[in-house]
């Protein structure tokens, strides 16, 4: 919001304090960036070159490890001078040791695996989220504000301790794009699926927890219905944001056209 109102210091404050909330919010730092030495006037239907200063992106980059740096000190000075926090904290993202259910993919896929793995895809998991920030800054670099928005959606799905309020705020942003609404290609399906994993989630969580006549399988069955719904709303979303650049076309000449990775 502060970034969208030209609002750099607030913006940058606020990113570091939800970074120190939760670390994979460090994800958003580029299209924040990105979208603080652009305009906030959306660009989808005429995509153009990234024509912020470089220089600018970098003043900002180090006001917001500026901003960070001091709060880490705060917090080293609030737990009493020591750095043991960081572990208890941050760490917890890179090294899951709480394994209690939650509506996310990780807790039971590392519940079932192997110690002697457990490094190698903590490591992969971890990295997998960072993937997505480079393709998506890049293709959407017309739209920062934009890229924001799928890459909050990727964290709604693959985040290590999620939480009902990640996905729900993916789902919250859409409304801040209301020009894609005609080109989203199977909006009723990922609905639908929505509604589904919603119902699931109580459900399930009931019969395992409460009536104690399931298993975590119940669970975690709805938890990937939740991720598949939270892929699907973010590649719908990622489709029609492509496909607004490409305006109304003929009912005849559809067949012509189509979005390709290039």
């Amino acid at each position: 919001m502060f970034a969208s109102d030209g609002k750099p210091s607030a913006a940058l404050l606020a990113l570091a304090f939800s970074t120190h909330l939760s670390v994979s919010t460090f994800l958003l730092l580029l299209p924040v960036l990105m979208l603080l030495v652009t305009s906030p006037v959306s660009q989808l239907a005429s995509p153009q070159a990234f024509k912020g200063d470089i220089r600018t992106v970098y003043k900002y980059a180090t006001q917001f490890s500026t901003y960070w740096l001091v709060l880490f000190g705060a917090s080293s000075i609030i737990v009493g001078g020591g750095w043991g926090w960081v572990r208890e904290t941050w760490g917890a993202n890179l090294t899951l040791p709480d394994l209690t259910p939650n509506p996310g993919l990780w807790w039971y896929f590392f519940t079932e695996m192997f110690d002697h793995f457990r490094p190698f895809f903590l490591m992969v998991f971890s990295v997998h989220l960072v993937i997505y920030v480079s393709p998506i800054c890049i293709k959407f670099q017309h739209d920062p504000l934009y890229a924001s928005f799928l890459l909050v959606g990727i964290l709604g799905i693959f985040k290590a301790y999620l939480t009902l309020a990640d996905p729900g705020l993916f789902l919250s942003m859409l409304v801040l794009f209301p020009e894609v609404y005609p080109y989203l290609r199977y909006p009723v399906v990922t609905t639908l699926v929505h509604i589904h994993a919603a119902l699931l989630l109580p459900l399930f969580h009931a019969l395992w927890v409460t009536e104690g006549r399931g298993n975590a399988n119940f669970y975690y069955a709805a938890s990937l219905v939740m991720g598949v719904a939270g892929g699907m709303g973010v590649v719908d979303a990622c489709f029609a944001g492509l496909r607004i650049a490409f305006g109304d076309i003929a009912e005849g000449q559809r067949e012509k056209w189509a979005i390709v990775q290039q």
